[in-house]
């Protein structure tokens, strides 16, 4: 399942942290593992991602910039925390339902840009960073909706961004988990060779075709499902 995962969020530029938190609570992992599991599978998967899109000149150094700042200190702050109790579960339960409205609600990505502001990007950058570092959820399915609701990106560099930041902020989210909590799965290195297995496939779609309506609204059902589990299995 978390190859499934990494094919189907890689093909739109993600590193799948949310997919892997879905599977992993569908699975009843412990939710004190779960964090670092998607933070390092996300690692592996967007440095992918992001190595093809960038390759095909989708990437912009200019917005990516400001964003990546602000984000990767409140990343690694996050990553020095752990809720207690079942505060986790109902944290990450409310993450995935967030994170589901991504792939039911279309936004039009066909309208000419416009440049960037740096008062709007840093904020956001910070407080993404943040949610990253604390759940596992990479940022980058909630910063791909707003960069195409605030039309600062077209659909592929919108993907190469998202890459980019997730990539930033798992690193910057496992460092600080490392330094405090330092609780790690067993056999972490098959849960990335899975998820590897699967952003090769879909790393291809995000270059040249993005993944269907109907697989995106598939990815959305498991999200809802999986957070309603979490929240109601504390």
């Amino acid at each position: 399942m978390l190859a499934l995962m990494a094919m189907l969020y890689s093909s739109v530029g993600h590193g799948g942290a949310s997919g892997y938190l879905a599977a992993m609570a569908l699975f009843g992992l412990a939710p004190d593992v779960m964090k670092p599991a998607a933070l390092t599978m996300n690692l592996f998967v967007a440095s992918l991602v992001l190595y093809r899109l960038y390759r095909a000149d989708y990437f912009s150094w200019r917005l990516f910039f400001p964003l990546a700042i602000a984000s990767m200190p409140m990343a690694f702050w996050g990553g020095t925390l752990m809720p207690q109790g079942n505060n986790y579960q109902y944290i990450v339960g409310a993450a995935l339902l967030l994170a589901s409205l991504h792939f039911f609600v279309r936004i039009d990505n066909e309208r000419d840009c416009v440049k960037p502001t740096l008062w709007i990007a840093m904020p956001v950058g910070a407080v993404l960073g943040f949610v990253s570092g604390l759940t596992g959820v990479g940022g980058g399915i909630y910063l791909s909706p707003l960069l195409l609701w605030l039309r600062w990106t077209k659909m592929r560099t919108n993907a190469a961004i998202a890459a980019a930041f997730i990539l930033v902020n798992s690193a910057a989210g496992l460092v600080g988990h490392a330094m405090t909590v330092n609780r790690w799965p067993a056999d972490i290195e098959w849960y990335v060779i899975a998820a590897l297995l699967g952003a090769v496939v879909g790393a291809e779609f995000a270059v040249r075709r993005l993944a269907p309506p109907v697989l995106r609204q598939l990815l959305g059902v498991v999200l809802v499902i999986a957070g309603v589990k979490m929240m109601l299995t504390v």
